[in-house]
């Protein structure tokens, strides 16, 4: 693999783990916070079971973004 192209790998990897902090950081962290600081009243606004749902999925999301970037950080091993 050429410098250029192992570079290249390395910008198309580093967005993908970006966007599964982003995931992190918006689906977990900010949940998470609201309903222990209480924002806004958030924990009668909604059910924990709700709030474990969405999680949930976030956390799908980012495992599966941070995957991803990890496989394409794989290839440079070739």
């Amino acid at each position: 693999m050429s410098p250029a192209q192992i570079e290249r790998t390395k910008l198309l990897a580093t967005p993908l783990n970006t966007m599964a902090t982003s995931c992190f950081t918006v689906g977990i962290a900010t949940p998470v916070a609201g309903y222990v600081y209480n924002i806004r009243n958030f924990r009668s606004v909604i059910d924990v079971g709700a709030l474990a749902g969405g999680m949930t999925g976030w956390i799908v999301a980012l495992l599966g973004l941070h995957l991803v970037a990890r496989r394409v950080l794989l290839s440079l091993d070739r």
